[in-house]
Formats: C-alpha cells, sequence, structure tokens
C-alpha cells in the first residue's frame, strides 16, 4: 500500500493520513496524471503497479514502472497486451531485459481506444487495469472473462458513479462494460477486513489445540472465500455472525475453533477465489487426516515465488509427505482418526522473500513438534503490517533468530 501511495502521489495526487487506518485522498481531477519526476518503485506490490499501469494507460505521460527482485521476475506481459491495444507504447529497455518484466518504461496513449477484450487467463488484475484505462477513453471498454475473478474494483467503480454494466455473453462468459470520460464523484469508502489476512489467524485458530479465535469485519464478497469453504469441506468448526454490508461488500464475523480436519479434494475451479490462500490451506491439509489434492494451481508459479514449489518443499522439509506436480498438490496429512496429527518440524525454511510462505510457515509452527523457522520475514509487511503484533497477541511465540514459531 505504502508504494502504491507514493506512486500515486508522484503521478498527482494528494493523499494523507487522518487518523490510524483512515486516509483522505484528493484526486487530480480534471487536470489529469502529471509527468511523475522520477520511476515509480512498487517494491513488491504485483497488484499496485498492475492496476497503476491501467490507470495511466489513457493519459499521454511518460512513466517508469520498476519493483524489487522478486517483483521484477513477474509476468507483466499478461497486463501489457491489451493496454497496447488501448494505445500504450513500450519502450526498448536494451539489456535490462524480456519487456513483459519490469522495469517498464510505458508511454500512454494520446488518443486511446475503446476495446473489449477476452482475458485468456482468470486474473482480476488484468480485468482491473484494463477497466482503470477504460475510465479516460472515450467510448464503452469491454472485459470479458471465461471464469468469474474477485470484482471489488466493480464494486467500487460503482461507488464512485461510473456506468458500469455487467451480463453474460451467449457462451456464458462475463462481460464487464463501462461508458469513460464520464467524471467520477469522491466518496467515503469502509475497506472490509482482507479474507487473505484473515486465513493466517483462521488456520492457526484450527490447528492449535484448543484454541478459539474470532475474526470481525472479514470481507465474505463470494469471489473472495474459497478457503473458507475449502476448510469448512475439511470439517472445520466456523461460525459466522453479524453479518452486513460495508461499503457496498458483505461482511461478517468469523468464529473459528480447533478440531479434527479431514482431507479433501479441492476442485480447480475454486482456485480464483483462494489463489493467495493456497500456501496456508496446505498448512491446514498437513494437520490433516488422509489426503488432501490441490488442483489448478499454475499461477501460484508466477507469484511472488513459485509458491506450489516453495511449499511442496517446505512441507517436505518438515516432515510432511507432498507430491509436486505441474499445477497441483498433493498433501498426505499427519492426522489421526482421534483428531489433528502433530506435524515434526524442526526445519528452516527458504522463503524465496515471499511474505505469504513466511507467514504460512510460521503458522505451521504454531502447533508443530519442533519450532519451524523462516529464513526471513522482513517483506511480511508488504501485505500484513503488524502480523508478528497480532499473532502475538493470539498467544503465538514469534522469535527472531533461528528459534521459529511457537505458542
Amino acid at each position: 500500500m505504502l508504494a502504491t501511495r507514493a506512486a500515486l502521489e508522484r503521478l498527482g495526487a494528494r493523499i494523507r493520513k487522518t487518523a490510524p487506518g483512515c486516509w483522505s485522498v484528493i484526486g487530480v481531477g480534471r487536470r489529469g496524471w502529471r509527468q511523475p519526476d522520477a520511476p515509480l518503485d512498487f517494491g513488491n506490490s504485483g497488484t499496485g503497479v498492475r492496476l497503476v499501469m491501467g490507470a495511466v494507460a489513457s493519459t499521454p505521460i511518460a512513466v517508469t514502472f520498476k519493483g524489487d527482485a522478486s517483483l521484477s521476475r513477474r509476468p507483466m506481459g499478461r497486463v501489457l497486451q491489451p493496454l497496447r491495444l488501448i494505445g500504450i507504447e513500450t519502450g526498448d529497455r536494451g539489456s535490462a531485459g524480456p519487456e513483459d518484466h519490469l522495469p517498464v518504461s510505458l508511454k500512454g496513449a494520446a488518443r486511446p481506444q475503446a476495446i473489449t477484450y477476452h482475458v485468456p487467463i482468470p486474473s482480476a488484475q488484468v480485468k482491473s487495469a484494463i477497466l482503470l484505462a477504460g475510465l479516460n477513453v472515450p467510448g464503452e471498454t469491454c472485459v470479458i472473462e471465461a471464469a468469474p475473478t474477485r470484482d471489488h474494483t466493480e464494486r467500487m467503480l460503482r461507488a464512485f458513479g461510473v456506468d458500469l454494466v455487467e451480463d453474460m455473453t451467449p457462451e456464458g462468459h462475463v462481460r464487464i462494460c463501462l461508458a469513460g470520460r464520464r467524471g467520477l464523484s469522491a466518496c467515503r469508502i469502509e475497506v472490509p477486513g482482507d479474507p487473505s489476512s484473515a486465513a493466517f489467524m483462521a488456520v492457526a485458530a484450527l490447528i492449535v489445540p484448543g484454541s478459539e479465535v474470532t475474526i470481525t469485519d472479514v470481507l465474505m464478497n463470494p469471489l473472495r472465500t474459497g478457503l473458507y469453504q475449502s476448510l469448512a469441506e475439511m470439517g472445520a468448526e466456523i461460525t459466522y455472525t453479524n453479518r452486513r454490508s460495508l461499503s457496498g461488500e458483505p461482511v461478517a464475523d468469523l468464529c473459528l475453533r480447533a478440531g479434527t480436519l479431514k482431507g479433501v479434494k479441492i476442485p480447480a475451479e475454486r482456485a480464483p477465489s483462494m489463489i493467495d490462500e493456497y500456501p496456508i490451506l496446505a498448512v491446514a491439509a498437513a494437520y490433516a487426516r488422509g489426503t488432501t489434492v490441490l488442483s489448478g494451481l499454475a499461477e501460484l508459479r508466477v507469484k511472488e515465488s513459485d509458491r506450489l514449489r516453495a511449499m511442496a518443499a517446505g512441507l517436505a522439509a518438515c516432515g510432511i509427505r507432498v507430491e509436486e506436480g505441474a499445477d497441483s498438490l498433493i498433501v498426505h496429512g499427519c492426522g489421526t482418526d482421534d483428531g489433528l496429527g502433530t506435524v515434526p518440524g524442526g526445519a528452516q525454511i527458504s522463503t524465496h522473500h515471499d511474505h505469504r510462505i513466511a507467514m504460512s510457515f510460521l503458522v505451521m509452527g504454531l502447533a508443530a513438534r519442533q519450532p519451524v523457522s523462516v529464513d526471513g520475514a522482513a517483506m511480511i509487511e508488504t501485505s500484513f503490517p503488524g502480523f508478528q503484533d497480532m499473532m502475538t497477541t493470539l498467544g503465538a511465540d514469534l522469535r527472531g533468530g533461528s528459534e521459529g514459531a511457537r505458542l
């Protein structure tokens, strides 16, 4: 978030923190984005860089995007391809590497063209980048996706007064269209709790004997709740209370209690609704009785790390039998008929500078026979500032050095 804030300020927005958890944003309005005086550095934020690429694509300014070593390995061509159809130009970076990886120099379209784009792989980031570009494009910009992806951008655009229409194509695909150059109206947005961040506390509560944890204000958008559906199928005790709407998004309070989990087969078509949660789901599967089969995971290989390989290696190092496929992971849990198993643990995990790998294995260590340590944790601030303090409040003992995670 902080990297995205800094980028938007260089582009002309005025952003200030008004209170803990509260921010005021004054947009650029009719004057539009300004030419930044330096490259925009997004650190480790894949969502931030792809969405801002879309936001500037229909303004004739030149912008260079860069990130850290991890982000520089992630594919950007999937976003740049539709933005080129709108009219952007991307510069030759010489020896810096292939054009679909950062750093990328982009010149926005002087005469942006409305497009209808069929997204080849499920990606809310690609969809959102196109819609944000379409805000400053004359005519109607449409995105067609074969499988629905998270729709937070669409909900928020409607809150800002965008004329956005969603329907189905004759083939049964989702089509989202917006009319550009209509103006936006400022509004108050309350952001629900992130279900991807809540997942770490949720699984910790399920695997540590005697635990009971309540997590409030968690987003319950049906396009984001695949993990919780999967955990329920595994036998997790999850109670939902105080269901309501917050800024157009469904939310609820979740109460989770430790208990026996069983292995299940998670359908591949559920992947878009839980793609970031597979690492922590694999931890739950390690403690479950029986075998859990996860499929449709190819996208995990192009996240901050090759998460599929990182999880397989880490689970094996902790004494769990796993089978890694091209887009699948089979986890043979250590649970028994009497209840949850106990993971042997005792390993130091190579996180490959990936925040979700680090958090997942720290959670695994909470109930393991031997502590589980990770080779770095600073990058956790990328997605979950205060993770260690939050877990400590729940009773976890997260120590520095090689001592690992413990209750």
